[in-house]
C-alpha cells in the first residue's frame, strides 16, 4: 500500500474515532448529572440496592435481571419481552421512562436535554464491562432519536374510528381493564399510549407482535386508538 494512501486511511480512521468519542458525552459532567439519580440509585465500588437497583454492570443487561431486587411487574414483563439495556434504550428510558416501561415505579419525569443524557450514560458506562469499547461497539453504540414529535402527540384521535380499529387489540387486551398476564390499556393516558406505540414502531420496545402491529399503523390510527382506549369507562 503506498505510504500516501496509508496516511490518508489512518487519518480518516482517527477522525471518525474522534468524532464518535466526542458524541458519546462527557463522563465527568455525567457524574454531576448522576446527582439527581443518587437519591434512589448507587453506583461504583461497594454500591448496594436502595430504592432502585444499583447500576453497576447496567449496559448489556436484560431488564429486571439483577438478582435480589424487587422489580415492578411491568419491568419484569419488559425483560421477558427482550428489553436489554443498550445505549439507545437507556437513552429513551432516561428521556421518558414510560416510553419503554409504561408502569415503571421509577418516580422520574425524564431528562429532556440530550447532552445531559449523553453525559450521564457516558458516566454509567464506566461501571459496566469493557469501558474501552466506548462508543464504537455494542451495547454503547448510539441509535436514532427516539422522541415523538410534538405534532404527533397533538393529533386529535377519533374514538369511533379507534373502536373500529381496536379488534386486533382486544383479542389480547381486556376491555374491562383486567390484566391477567397481559397489561391493561383501558383508560391509559393518551400521550402514554402514543409514546408507547411509537416506541414499538421504532423497535425500542421489544415485543415482536407489538412491533409488527404498531408498524402497520399510521400516526392518525395510533391517535384514534389512544382516544378510544383512553375514554373507555
Amino acid at each position: 500500500m503506498p505510504q500516501r494512501f496509508l496516511t490518508l486511511v489512518l487519518a480518516v480512521i482517527f477522525t471518525a474515532g474522534t468524532a464518535r468519542s466526542e458524541a458519546i458525552g462527557d463522563a465527568e459532567a455525567g457524574a454531576d448529572v448522576f446527582e439527581m439519580c443518587s437519591g434512589c440509585h448507587e453506583i461504583g465500588k461497594g454500591a448496594q440496592d436502595a430504592i432502585g437497583p444499583h447500576l453497576n454492570g447496567l449496559f448489556g443487561r436484560p431488564a429486571a435481571a439483577h438478582d435480589g431486587f424487587a422489580y415492578s411487574a411491568s419491568m419484569k414483563r419488559a425483560g421477558v419481552d427482550g428489553l436489554v439495556w443498550d445505549w439507545t434504550r437507556l437513552d429513551a428510558y432516561i428521556a421518558n421512562p414510560r416510553a419503554l416501561v409504561s408502569k415503571t415505579r421509577m418516580s422520574f419525569d425524564g431528562l429532556e436535554d440530550p447532552e445531559e443524557r449523553a453525559d450521564l450514560l457516558a458516566y454509567l458506562r464506566r461501571f459496566s464491562d469493557n469501558p474501552s469499547n466506548i462508543p464504537e461497539a455494542a451495547p454503547t453504540a448510539r441509535g436514532t432519536d427516539h422522541s415523538v414529535a410534538p405534532e404527533i402527540l397533538a393529533l386529535q384521535g377519533d374514538p369511533e374510528y379507534g373502536e373500529y380499529l381496536s379488534s386486533e387489540c382486544v383479542s389480547c387486551h381486556q376491555l374491562d381493564g383486567s390484566a391477567e398476564g397481559i397489561p391493561s390499556i383501558t383508560q391509559w393516558p393518551e400521550d402514554d399510549f402514543v409514546v408507547a406505540m411509537h416506541a414499538y414502531k421504532a423497535k425500542l420496545r421489544s415485543h415482536p407482535v407489538m412491533q409488527m402491529m404498531a408498524g402497520r399503523l399510521s400516526n392518525e390510527e395510533i391517535a384514534a386508538l389512544a382516544s378510544y382506549f383512553g375514554t373507555l369507562e
